[in-house]
């Protein structure tokens, strides 16, 4: 057949000649560029899983500059941190120094007190002034919001970390399961009951000499009483080297004909009393304690079953529920770490040491440092930190007890500044030694928390995400970009295919002209 209207041949030719070219563009934009998809018509199934990679490479990215700032905020908390308790190691000597008050003098002891004075307001200083890029680091601004504290059940609330999640606060209620308790034992004075006496003495008077060893956490004195000598003398010289042996005494029952309380000055399991004879004398001597950690109250020196023969008793720690986890106690103070929130909490004597219902609460309302340090802004990724003031006027909290009225309040570092309760012309030094020591417990911890912060969870993630980089990048690499072996060997094809299309186009278009034979 011979037709000269429709050229099938140059129609064949032209369209794998237009492919052969475009296959051709194809491959010199893909060698141009490096990448195999340059629009989403070069692979679409492609193009989605290749956007959702980099979308998420640049958040992991992006995850690692946020850990490295974090690591960075760290750093700069933790160096002037450092610089805290310098300066509180330097307080702690002066302290003592002014202790030895037989061989300095008053002078001397007031140039002291200066130096006090200069080193905690450089606390003061340095937790107002420590910042990271305008962030004030030290000044109580990263720390927690607390709101309902009710001050009669709880001193002191540290809040390390809370997990907020989508909630503007998190209640926590704290209930007392298991009382703290204080070591204690019991000396008979009822002398002039026979039984057991025999012979009998007189009431609150001791029958014969007798020598105690006094042992407590603090340290062991020994003491001798004479005969005749009063429950209540006992009683005034046990209490007098208390801050040597950590041990106190008091008439149980107030009456001086009902026995002698040894207990410790602490509560809790580190706590403890031993009253030991010492020597022959002394035979009426025999001390006794609670069984199962019962109430004084139970007392009954006729009835047996209430008391069981003991030289040692030893404290108990606080047992409470916090949001009903069971949190770990020590003495009055409590912590407990969970999911939600991490905290330390110093308990009051009443009410660490009362089982009732109800308990205590308390919100925590917002605060803290948030460090989004994973690639998706969710709770789980997210970790939030509190940074409390180290102002001298928020460091140091200890409970301390007034002699004369015997009354507790918690005392802070800047109760050692001149003129203070605490200061070194008070002549407190044991109560500034305990004030400074916690404060040095405190910073210590602070710093330590930090440490671990950086090095566990900074430090880690930053070593999981640069991991993570690594695949997400191979794999989108693996779809995106251009293979170039393949690449260039398509482009060798795609340009012989289109010289040879061109040149069968030549041929179909001649081919036509044959038909000009026919007419001769």
């Amino acid at each position: 057949m011979a037709r000269i209207n429709t050229n099938i041949s140059s129609l064949i030719a032209q369209k794998n000649l237009g492919r052969a070219n475009n296959n051709l563009q194809v491959r010199l934009q893909r060698l141009a560029t490096g990448v195999r998809i340059n629009r989403g018509a070069d692979d679409p199934a492609g193009l989605i899983a290749a956007d959702r990679l980099r979308a998420e490479l640049r958040g992991v990215e992006q995850g690692v500059k946020n850990s490295e700032r974090a690591s960075n905020v760290i750093a700069t908390s933790e160096a002037a941190l450092a610089e805290v308790s310098d300066l509180l190691s330097s307080i702690k000597a002066l302290v003592v120094e002014a202790a030895n008050s037989g061989a300095f003098s008053p002078e001397e002891i007031e140039a002291n007190q200066l130096q006090i004075d200069s080193a905690i307001e450089s606390i003061t200083r340095i937790s107002n002034t420590a910042s990271f890029a305008g962030l004030k680091l030290l000044n109580g601004e990263l720390g927690y919001t607390l709101s309902g504290v009710d001050s009669a059940d709880v001193l002191k609330a540290n809040i390390n970390n809370a997990s907020f999640g989508t909630r503007n606060s998190i209640p926590v209620d704290i209930e007392v399961i298991s009382s703290a308790q204080q070591a204690m034992i019991f000396q008979r004075t009822d002398f002039s009951s026979n039984p057991p006496f025999n012979p009998p003495g007189v009431d609150g008077q001791l029958t014969s000499t007798v020598t105690l060893e006094i042992a407590g956490p603090t340290g062991v004195q020994v003491l001798t009483f004479l005969s005749g000598q009063s429950v209540a003398e006992v009683v005034t010289a046990i209490n007098a080297i208390s801050d040597a042996t950590g041990v106190e005494a008091a008439l149980h029952n107030g009456m001086a004909d009902s026995g002698i309380r040894f207990n410790s000055v602490e509560y809790g399991s580190n706590a403890f009393v031993s009253v030991t004879k010492l020597g022959n004398s002394g035979t009426f001597w025999g001390t006794a304690r609670l069984p199962n950690g019962a109430e004084e109250a139970t007392l009954d020196w006729t009835m047996a079953a209430t008391f069981e023969t003991a030289q040692q008793d030893s404290g108990t720690d606080v047992a409470a529920l916090v949001n009903g986890a069971l949190a770990t106690g020590r003495g009055l103070e409590l912590g407990i770490k969970t999911s939600e929130i991490t905290l330390e909490l110093a308990l009051s004597e009443t009410f660490a040491t009362t089982v009732a219902p109800g308990g205590t609460q308390f919100d925590i309302t917002g605060g803290g440092s948030l460090f989004q340090l994973g690639p998706r802004v969710n709770s789980s990724q997210q970790v939030n930190i509190g940074i409390q003031s180290v102002a001298s006027s928020r460091i140091g909290g200890t409970i301390i007890t007034d002699p004369n009225t015997s009354t507790t309040e918690i005392q802070f570092l800047n109760s050692v500044k001149s003129g203070a309760a605490n200061s070194l012309s008070s002549k407190k030094f044991q109560n500034a030694s305990s004030i400074i020591d916690s404060a040095i417990d405190e910073i210590a911890s602070l710093r330590g928390r930090l440490g671990a912060f950086e090095r566990n969870t900074i430090e880690t993630n930053v070593r999981s995400l640069q991991a993570a980089i690594e695949n997400i990048t191979a794999a989108e690499s693996g779809i995106r970009d251009a293979d170039f072996a393949v690449e260039t060997s398509e482009l060798s094809r795609a340009q012989i295919l289109s010289s040879s299309s061109t040149s069968i186009l030549a041929t179909a278009n001649v081919q036509a002209q044959n038909v000009l034979q026919l007419l001769g």
